[in-house]
């Protein structure tokens, strides 16, 4: 305790500072989401809270991110369509997910997972977090020009025959599992679709309208219509909006733009009347757990996501860690990456028990903090804390806020989260990594996040254990046409015994990606050759794939009447060799040797004793 409360008053300042700037991006990114801004707010309430409470880097804040939103935009959209756009029937689904998706958080934590978050790519990270940020500033086009193509009632027409086919297709499947169809000659089918009000179908027209506008390319294709139908007042509040917030960074960084951006533009709209759209209704009071999630959920509308679940995981994990560096430069602390995904996971687990989205540590929350003063576990609860009672007291209030501005914010953060460092870096990159960007920048907003992920991921593997396989075949002389060239300790080597003798030098690890070249070894060897000396000084390493190939060799030197001497075995390649019994059924003990120079020892007594053999 006296721990927590040593930096009271810096922990003070840090918290309510990070609190306020939370505010609007928490209300951003819960209207950008699709389940309103209770949702933000209460993802910046639980996960700022247990994060910092749990966590394994003191000063961090956490909370929704632009990532976490894109991906769980993604989630939510496909579970709402499977309920006919009905978001409160979908929520115990979507929440169930998300609850996963911390559950997740927590076994990687647990297991230890944390410590290999670095080794994600950077091209990849750097296609996503671009992606992200042209995601966000496209589809915040249209509320910031104040058209929502579900109002539009020729937009919506257009998808009537398709909501008519939908709601057919749903009856057909319900009589499908129920033995209706063939039994009662369709009669039950006529009956279920005479029962089709107009309205049913303006619903699910109005639903396929507004899925088909929230993704990039359905955004692209309606502009022109959208343009044609501007809400002007709704773009001059957005406009205002963004450029106050690039404007004040200018004047002064002490108090944040973003909540000066939303103070003064919403005051104007409300003092003086404004006819503008409000954001959602957000409900008075404390929030209250969604136990119905582990009762009325439909598996078949989960299963499609668990992969989501489980690159939300991954992605808070990677946003997270990749804060707590940050965090860890400025405070010249050291964070634990696997107390952090535990707190993380914890955070996002209860947030979704009670209605929020999943969060992550907040980079710009969480320098914001510091800068203030911020330095313990403490400054995150405080700053939760803030929230809440935002929540509490002023959510009326709050609800007043035009959807305009949020818009204006998104945007805003669109902007800010794209990796210019990484563009611009574009003409000096190699090609491989340049081309693994754009792959994963182009497939992430024009097709899928999750997968544009997935495939830029196992795309950078496959080119890195190429790049390394070429680097250790060269490296290792595991090439066959390469010559050997002889180590130190052999300028002593006996002349006469170099015909009779071949000494191949492995200096590198013997792995998957250099198996192939190593395999063909037979062709480096002379046809003089009664014996191979194989020195592993250098090998550090071997693998399942590189063991069978040394395997493979031996026995078809064996084969050959090939005698095989090897030269200092390291612990692991000795290990794996005695694990299958290739130590010592095809090499025996007495065919080890700790230094060269016994090895020599051992051929220069073989010789002797062949040639004494032999009569003059």
């Amino acid at each position: 305790m006296k721990n927590i409360f040593s930096n009271l008053k810096g922990d003070l300042f840090g918290g309510i500072t990070a609190g306020i700037v939370a505010l609007p991006l928490a209300l951003a990114f819960g209207v950008s989401s699709g389940l309103g801004p209770d949702a933000g707010l209460y993802g910046a309430i639980f996960i700022g809270f247990f994060a910092a409470l749990f966590g394994g880097t003191p000063s961090q804040i956490s909370g929704p991110t632009a990532p976490m939103t894109a991906v769980s935009l993604v989630v939510i959209a496909g579970i709402v369509a499977a309920n006919n756009g009905d978001v409160e029937k979908a929520l115990p689904s979507i929440l169930l997910v998300f609850l996963l998706a911390g559950v997740l958080q927590i076994l990687l934590g647990v297991i230890g997972v944390g410590k290999y978050i670095k080794y994600i790519p950077y091209p990849v990270v750097s296609g996503f977090m671009t992606a992200i940020g042209v995601i966000i500033i496209i589809t915040q086009v249209l509320p910031a020009i104040g058209y929502y193509p579900k109002e539009d009632k020729d937009y919506v027409s257009e998808y009537t025959p398709m909501a008519e086919e939908v709601l057919l297709d749903k009856i057909l499947k319900e009589e499908a599992g129920e033995g209706y169809l063939v039994l009662e000659d369709f009669k039950e089918t006529q009956k279920r679709a005479a029962e089709v009000s107009e309205e049913h179908i303006l619903i699910e027209a109005k639903t396929l309208a507004g899925n088909e506008a929230k993704s990039v390319i359905g955004t692209v294709k309606i502009l022109p219509r959208a343009l044609a139908n501007i809400d002007w007042l709704e773009l001059i509040l957005a406009l205002s909006t963004i450029i106050i917030i690039f404007g004040f960074k200018k004047i002064t960084t002490a108090v944040p733009s973003t909540l000066v951006a939303l103070l003064v533009v919403s005051g104007a709209a409300f003092a003086f009347n404004m006819d503008y759209r409000p954001i959602a209704e957000i409900p008075s009071g404390f929030p209250l757990p969604h136990f119905e999630m582990f009762t009325d959920f439909k598996f078949a509308q989960i299963s499609p996501y668990l992969f989501a679940a489980l690159s939300l995981a991954v992605l808070g994990a990677i946003d997270s860690l990749l804060t707590s560096v940050v965090a860890d430069n400025m405070t010249k602390t050291k964070h634990n990456p696997n107390k952090e995904l535990l707190g993380q996971g914890i955070g996002n687990s209860i947030a979704s028990i009670f209605g929020g989205i999943p969060g992550a540590g907040a980079t710009i929350r969480t320098v914001v903090n510091i800068n203030a003063g911020g330095k313990t576990r403490l400054s995150g609860a405080i700053a939760a804390i803030l929230l809440l009672v935002i929540l509490l007291a002023l959510g009326p209030v709050a609800s007043q806020i035009p959807a305009a501005v949020l818009a204006g914010i998104l945007v805003t953060v669109g902007i800010g989260v794209m990796d210019y460092k990484g563009l611009k870096a574009i003409p000096a990159m190699p090609k491989s990594e340049v081309a693994i960007m754009i792959l994963v920048l182009l497939l992430s907003v024009f097709w899928d996040l999750v997968s544009a992920v997935g495939i830029g991921l196992i795309i950078a593997s496959l080119i890195f254990m190429k790049k390394m396989g070429d680097l250790t075949a060269e490296r290792s002389d595991v090439k066959p046409l390469l010559k050997e060239r002889a180590w130190a300790d052999e300028g002593t080597f006996p002349e006469s015994l170099k015909s009779s003798v071949f000494i191949k030098h492995v200096k590198g690890p013997l792995f998957f990606g250099s198996t192939s070249d190593f395999q063909q070894l037979a062709k480096q060897i002379p046809k003089t050759a009664s014996t191979v000396v194989i020195r592993m000084d250098r090998m550090q390493y071997m693998d399942q794939s590189g063991l069978y190939a040394m395997e493979d060799i031996l026995v078809d030197l064996r084969r050959d009447n090939i005698e095989v001497l090897f030269v200092d075995v390291l612990d692991q390649p000795r290990y794996m060799m005695e694990r299958i019994d290739i130590i010592p059924d095809l090499v025996s003990k007495e065919h080890i040797f700790d230094t060269f120079q016994d090895c020599t020892n051992y051929i220069k007594q073989k010789e002797k004793v062949l040639s004494e053999r032999i009569p003059a």
